[in-house]
C-alpha cells in the first residue's frame, strides 16, 4: 500500500497547538498479526453490522474508502475524505478532550494510528485505528451526521473543565494504556481502575465539560438510531466492538430515548454499556446539542460563567457586551446582588475583540494579570459603552481629564484618562489611564507604581468559555499527555509467529500457490498451540481447494482450541460462520 504522504487542506488550517497532537503514521509499524485482526473485525462487522447498523454505516465504508482486508493508510484516506469536506490525523492515544472537540470543529477526524492486540480483538478500552477508522469515519460521509460532529466539537471545545476533569482524562488515558500493553501485572491495572473509581466518586458536580462529553459518549461512541424497538446502530464504539455490537441489540441493554438528561448520565469505558439512547433522526441530535448549548456559560454568560472559570483553574475567556475579550486565569470576581462587578485574572492575559488579539495587549502588556470593573456607572442609566461622543465629554471621560468614576458594586477608578480603544460599532470597549487608583471599600485593587491601568468596558457579561480568544495570543504547545502508549514487544516466538502469518496473507493476496500451507500448520500446531486466527485464516484459503484432508485436520485443530480456550470459543465460531456460513452471527462477550 501507498503510504506516502497525501495532504489535505484542511489540516494547513489547524493552529499550531492542534498540530502538536499529531504524529506521523507508519504503515511499515503495523505487523502481520495486526492486518489479520482488522481483516478479522472488519468482516465480522460488515456481515453483522450490514443488518444491524444505519445504512450510511456500508455506504461510508464506500465513500471513505475503508478497505476488509487492509488497515487503511491514512494519506489515502485524506485523498478521498477531501472530497466530502473532512481530514484525518494520526494520535497516540487519548488525547485532552477540548483538543479532540476542537479538531472535531476543523472537520478534522482523530485517529488513534494504534490497533488493538489478538487478545483483545473484541473490544479495547484504548481507542485505536479500528475504533476510528472502522467506527467513526464511514459514518461521516452521512452530510447531516457530519455537520452535528462538527458543531459538536465547535461547541464542546468551548465547554468549561474542572480542575478533575484533565485528572480523570489522565487517570483514563492511562488504565486505558496499561489494559491494551501486553504483560502488564494485574496490580498494576487494579491500582488504576481504583483510581478511576475514586475520581468518578469524588467528581463533586459535573462540569460543562463533563456533561458535554456524556452527550459525545451516549450519541458520537455509543448512540443507536430510529425507535426504541427498532434501533439502529451508528456509534462509533459500537460499529468497532464485535462483541458489544451483537450484545447490544439485545434485551440486556435498555434502550432509552435520546434527550438532554443524557447529559448527566455517566459511563464506566471499561465495562459493557448497561443501557443506550436512541435519537430518532440525526437532526434531532443536532436540537439536543443546541438545547444543551443554550445552558452553557459559553451563550449565558454572567456571574456563573465567571465562577466556572474559577473553579476550572485553567485558561479560559470572558466577552462583555462590547465585545471586548478577556483571556486568562481568572482567580477572582466581586459580587454585588447577583452580579460581576469587578473581575480578575492572575498571570499572563491577553485582550481581543472578535478572536483577533488587540494591538498592544496580548501577554507582554499583561504579564502578571487583569483586572477590572464590570457593569455601570453609579447613579447613571446610561452605560459608558452607550454614551455619545457628547455624553463622554459631559462627564469629562475623555484624553487628559483626570476622572473619578464610580462603579456599581462601590468600585472607584480614579485617574488619568490617557486614550479610549473603540469597536467597529464605534462604541469605547478600552480606556487606559495613567496614576490610576482602583480601590473597593477599604481594598486596593490598583495602584499608580504599578503602571498604566488598562480599563475594560461593557454593562454585562455576555459568555464565558474554555481557551483563550485568539489561539495566537498564548504559548499552547505544553498539554501533550504525559503519558505514551505501551508498544508490542519482539520475541523471537512472537517473530516466528508474524512470519507465519505473513506468508498466510501473501498466499491470499497474491493468490499463489497453497502448498506452503500444511507445513505453515504444522509449524503453527507446534510452535504457537494457542494462536487461533492464524488457523481460521487458513481453512478460508483451504475451503474451496482440493486439500479437503488438511482442511479436516485444521478444523480437528480449532475444535481442540475452543475445548482447551472456552473464552476465545466464540471467536473461533465466529470467523467459521463467515467461511462456511453455517449459522447466525454468535453474541460473543468481551472479556
Amino acid at each position: 500500500m501507498n503510504a506516502s504522504i497525501e495532504t489535505n487542506p484542511l489540516l494547513e488550517r489547524l493552529p499550531k497547538h492542534l498540530k502538536q497532537f499529531i504524529k506521523p503514521q507508519d504503515y511499515s509499524d503495523y505487523t502481520p498479526i495486526n492486518q489479520a485482526v482488522w481483516r478479522y473485525v472488519m468482516r465480522k462487522n460488515v456481515d453483522y453490522l450490514s443488518k444491524v447498523a444505519h445504512h450510511s454505516y456500508l455506504d461510508g465504508l464506500r465513500k471513505t474508502g475503508i478497505e476488509i482486508d487492509s488497515i487503511p493508510s491514512m494519506y489515502g484516506m485524506n485523498r478521498i475524505l477531501t472530497e466530502i469536506g473532512w481530514a484525518a490525523v494520526a494520535v497516540d492515544g487519548f488525547i485532552p478532550p477540548n483538543a479532540f472537540m476542537e479538531f472535531q470543529a476543523y472537520n478534522v477526524l482523530v485517529i488513534a494510528s494504534d490497533i488493538r492486540q489478538l487478545e483483545h480483538i473484541e473490544y479495547t478500552p484504548a481507542p485505536d485505528i479500528i475504533h476510528e477508522g472502522a467506527g467513526h469515519a464511514p459514518i461521516i460521509a452521512n452530510p447531516e451526521y457530519a455537520e452535528y460532529l462538527r458543531r459538536f466539537g465547535e461547541i464542546g471545545c468551548k465547554a468549561i473543565s474542572s480542575h478533575k476533569d484533565y485528572q480523570m482524562y489522565e487517570a483514563i488515558r492511562l488504565l486505558s494504556i496499561l489494559k491494551e500493553a501486553e504483560d502488564t501485572p494485574q496490580e498494576k491495572i487494579d491500582e488504576a481502575e481504583k483510581a478511576v473509581a475514586d475520581l468518578q466518586n469524588d467528581m463533586g458536580e459535573l462540569s460543562e465539560m463533563a456533561q458535554i462529553r456524556n452527550l459525545h459518549w451516549w450519541t458520537v461512541e455509543y448512540g443507536l438510531i430510529g425507535t426504541v424497538e427498532d434501533p439502529k446502530i451508528y456509534g462509533a464504539g459500537l460499529l468497532s466492538s464485535i462483541g458489544e455490537s451483537a450484545w447490544c441489540m439485545t434485551d440486556n441493554v435498555k434502550k432509552i430515548p435520546y434527550d438532554i438528561s443524557a447529559a448527566n448520565q455517566n459511563f464506566d469505558i471499561t465495562q459493557l454499556q448497561p443501557q443506550l439512547y436512541v435519537t430518532p433522526t440525526f437532526s434531532y441530535l443536532s436540537l439536543v446539542l443546541e438545547e444543551f448549548a443554550n445552558k452553557m456559560a459559553l451563550r449565558t454568560g454572567g456571574l456563573s460563567g465567571i465562577k466556572k472559570l474559577i473553579q476550572s483553574n485553567a485558561l479560559g475567556t470572558i466577552e462583555l457586551s462590547t465585545g471586548l475579550q478577556i483571556s486568562g486565569v481568572f482567580t477572582n470576581v466581586i459580587e454585588e446582588e447577583g452580579k460581576p462587578v469587578y473581575i480578575q485574572t492572575t498571570g499572563k492575559t491577553a485582550l481581543s475583540y472578535r478572536e483577533k488579539e488587540l494591538v498592544g495587549h496580548g501577554t507582554l502588556t499583561h504579564p502578571h494579570g487583569f483586572g477590572s470593573p464590570i457593569g455601570k456607572l453609579k447613579g447613571f442609566n446610561l452605560a459608558i459603552e452607550d454614551m455619545s461622543p457628547k455624553d463622554l465629554q459631559a462627564y469629562s471621560i475623555v484624553e487628559n481629564e483626570t476622572v473619578k468614576l464610580e462603579f456599581e458594586g462601590n468600585i472607584i477608578v480614579e485617574g488619568e484618562i490617557i486614550t479610549g480603544s473603540r469597536n467597529l460599532h464605534g462604541e469605547i470597549i478600552l480606556i487606559s489611564f495613567r496614576n490610576c487608583t482602583v480601590t473597593h471599600g477599604e481594598t486596593i485593587l490598583f495602584q499608580p507604581d504599578w503602571g498604566n491601568y488598562d480599563m475594560a468596558i461593557g454593562k454585562k457579561v455576555i459568555s464565558a468559555f474554555s481557551g483563550p480568544a485568539d489561539v495566537n495570543s498564548f504559548d499552547l504547545i505544553n498539554i501533550v499527555p504525559t503519558t505514551k502508549t505501551i508498544k508490542a514487544k519482539h520475541t523471537d516466538e512472537r517473530d516466528e509467529l508474524e512470519n507465519l502469518y505473513a506468508s498466510v496473507r501473501d498466499i491470499r493476496k497474491n493468490k499463489t500457490s497453497k502448498t506452503e500451507l500444511k507445513s505453515i500448520f504444522e509449524n503453527l500446531k507446534k510452535s504457537h498451540p494457542n494462536d487461533w486466527l492464524l488457523s481460521v485464516e487458513i481453512a478460508e484459503l483451504l475451503k474451496d481447494s482440493d486439500e479437503k484432508q488438511l482442511l479436516q485436520e485444521v478444523l480437528v485443530h480449532l475444535d481442540q482450541l475452543k475445548e482447551k480456550r472456552p473464552e476465545i470459543a466464540h471467536l473461533i465460531a465466529g470467523g467459521l460462520d463467515l467461511i462456511f456460513d453455517s449459522s447466525l452471527p454468535h453474541l460473543p462477550q468481551r472479556h
